[in-house]
Formats: C-alpha cells, structure tokens, sequence
C-alpha cells in the first residue's frame, strides 16, 4: 500500500525533507517539520533509487553519499537522532519470491497476527478462519490441512499465471506487445488508497501482487513502467534463444530509461548474471546513425555487441520491463512508439 512518493517529481519536489510514518490509530500531535504519513499497518518499506548520471566510479560514489546521508530513527529520539546503519548486501543472496506451498499459510498468519483487519478486507476474517487462521490464537494445521492446503496454493498460482499470461493491457497502441504495468482499475485504486466508495479490484490487486512487490502513489509523475511477456511475433521470450529490441531515438524523458530482464517463473532477477539491465545512463552504449539504440537479449553477445547485451539464462524464460524515469507528456500522448522485441534466432 503506497504511502507516498518522494524525490524531484515527489510530494517534496526535490526539496528533500523529514517524512514520518504514523501507526494505526495514532491520535498524538506530531512535531512542527515533520511530513506526517498515516500507515494503516505496523509493517513497512521504504525503496530509495538514485537517478545516476551515468555508472562511472564517481557517479556511483555519489549516489552512495547521497544514500548515507538518509536518517531513520523513530519519532521519539528526533531531538538527538542516533546513526542509521547501512548494510552492503551486494553479496548477499536475499531470496524475497513467493513460497508456493504451505509455507505460505505460515507467513499469512503471522500478517493477521500482527497487523489490524483494515475494513475492507474484513470479509476474509471467518473465510480464514476455516483454514485454522484467526487473530489470537495459534495456527496449527494437521497432517491432512496441510495436504489441502498444498493442492489449494498450487491452484491459487495456476490460476494467477493463467490471468497474467492472458497479458495485460497494450499500452502504446492496441498490437503492442508493451503493457501497463498493472490493469488501469488496480491503477487508480491504488493511488486513492483503495478507498473508493464503488469500486475495490480485489483480483486484479492479486494477479499485481503476483509478479510485482511495490505499489507506487502516483504512477507516472516521477516514473512509468511498461511490461512485455512476449515477442512482436506472439511467442513467449526464450531464455536461449536471441532477441534484438530497437530503442527509437529521442525517448520522451527528463532523466533517463532502462531495459531490464527478469526470470518469467519467479518475476525477480535472472540469477547468475553479470548484469540485469542497459539504460541510457551508460555512455558507451553502442547507438544508431539516427540516435536509436538496439538492445540484445540472450545467452551469448552477437559479436562486437557486448556493451548493448542484457544476459539471459540458457534454460529459462524471461520477460521484460521499460522504465521510463521523468516522462513527459508526450509519452503519455504515444507520439513516440516503443518497438517491440524481435527474435534474431
């Protein structure tokens, strides 16, 4: 559930400020410049990207600093704010996918444990409690709940790979093979907060919850996602087979865009790669006589193509994400077409 968004195209403008994240049911007065923003749970995350200028030593250094200064501490020792720890897990395997099986019920219950019923998902209270999930009391399934359980998120993953494979909507024009990173309904919903008197996708919101972990406020302000799944011909992206995406010149952004693989079974990051994207940040990426650039996808570089070449996993498919950071209106107006990727083998 979004809270909001933050940065140059955010609720701040660049500005930067203090943001304090407020607890279900939090009646006190809060502190003059603080940035108050209600949480209706007692969970949370923050993501913090840096737009790069490029991915020199320097820059990246920079972004680095920048991410240092970053203070979280809570509410009560704001007069005298203690260090914030940074982690570097850039060697550290954190395997954040689904678990599709009965663990999946574990993790359930400790959410219903922990966090309030918020009103509208209250139909599920008595619907969980057949299953052994129910506020204050222990869950303990037997021997044959978890068989059942089993078979039961099998189907529930058969069922939303079956409704995302059906792809969602073309986003450029009606034969794209680039979506919407999400269907319109769940769009809109979320950023009103899923408070909407006649409306609430619920299914929708499960099929996004299924490849995707971040909600975003005010998609499209600072940043705008695009999916595609499948080729220009139809077929599902094949991890040992090469593909080339052309990317046309002068694409409608204030800061940059990027291409980027993910595994298409587990939706996160191709694992064992060198690399899971190219962006316009890197300045030797090999372009076109006029301005396009052209992106391989695959096991292997076509020969002299290595700096435009975003790895692929031999035994897997995969799909594909577009991000566009700072889009202009002009985008949004499909004045400038993303092409659709082409098989080369």
């Amino acid at each position: 559930m979004p809270l909001e968004d933050a940065g140059s195209l955010g609720y701040d403008k660049g500005k930067g400020g203090k943001f304090v994240i407020l607890p279900p049911g939090y009646k006190d007065k809060v502190p003059d410049g603080f940035i108050p923003l209600q949480s209706d749970t007692y969970g949370g995350y923050m993501l913090f990207r840096a737009n790069l200028v490029s991915h020199g030593d320097a820059d990246v250094q920079a972004s680095i600093d920048y991410g240092r200064k970053l203070k979280v501490y809570p509410l009560s020792q704001s007069a005298n704010p203690p260090e914030t720890t940074f982690i570097d897990v850039k060697d550290i395997l954190f395997d954040s996918t689904i678990r599709w099986d009965t663990t999946f019920f574990d993790n359930l219950d400790r959410i219903v444990q922990e966090e309030p019923w918020l009103v509208r998902d209250r139909i599920m209270i008595d619907q969980l409690k057949t299953l052994g999930i129910e506020k204050g009391k222990p869950f303990r399934p037997s021997n044959v709940d978890k068989t059942l359980l089993a078979s039961g998120i099998e189907e529930a993953r058969s069922l939303l790979e079956m409704q995302y494979d059906a792809g969602l909507p073309p986003f450029f024009s009606e034969r794209s093979r680039w979506t919407f990173p999400a269907f319109p309904d769940l769009i809109k919903a979320g950023s009103v907060g899923f408070d909407e008197p006649d409306s609430y996708p619920v299914d929708y919101r499960g099929v996004g919850y299924s490849y995707a972990y971040i909600g975003i406020k005010h998609l499209g302000a600072g940043q705008f996602y695009a999916i595609s799944i499948r080729d220009k011909d139809g077929d599902a992206f094949e991890g040992g087979k090469t593909y080339r995406l052309r990317v046309p010149p002068n694409v409608p952004v204030k800061q940059y865009w990027s291409v980027t693989a993910y595994d298409r079974e587990t939706h996160a990051l191709i694992r064992n790669v060198d690399r899971a994207s190219r962006s316009s940040q890197i300045p030797e990426l090999i372009k076109n006589a006029d301005g396009s650039v052209d992106l391989f996808l695959g096991p292997t570089p076509p020969a002299g193509k290595d700096v435009n070449w975003i790895p692929t996993d031999l035994s897997r498919k995969f799909e594909l994400m577009f991000r566009a950071y700072g889009p202009t209106e002009e985008f949004f107006q499909k004045k400038w077409v993303l092409s659709d990727v082409e098989k080369m083998q």
